[in-house]
């Protein structure tokens, strides 16, 4: 099994990929990004440890692949 991230770092990761804080609230962060010609939103929660379920489905929001996004993450 990958390892797990945090919701800082997958939220990093995104800034460096050319998405932007939109807004916050509560634990959860709203970036926006345009991927192929289309905007994309995507809700990150900023826990400790982001369960798999859940980092598939940013990544599924994000239009990305894992090995894209995993080019962004120091």
């Amino acid at each position: 099994m990958p390892r797990l991230y945090s919701g800082q770092k997958i939220i990093k990761a995104l800034i460096r990929a050319g998405f932007y804080i939109v807004s916050t609230k509560g634990s959860h962060v709203k970036l926006r990004g345009v991927r192929f010609g289309k905007l994309q939103t995507v809700i990150v929660p900023k826990h400790k440890e982001v369960a798999m379920g859940t980092f598939q489905s940013i990544l599924k929001q994000a239009a990305m692949e894992f090995e894209e996004l995993r080019k962004h993450l120091k």
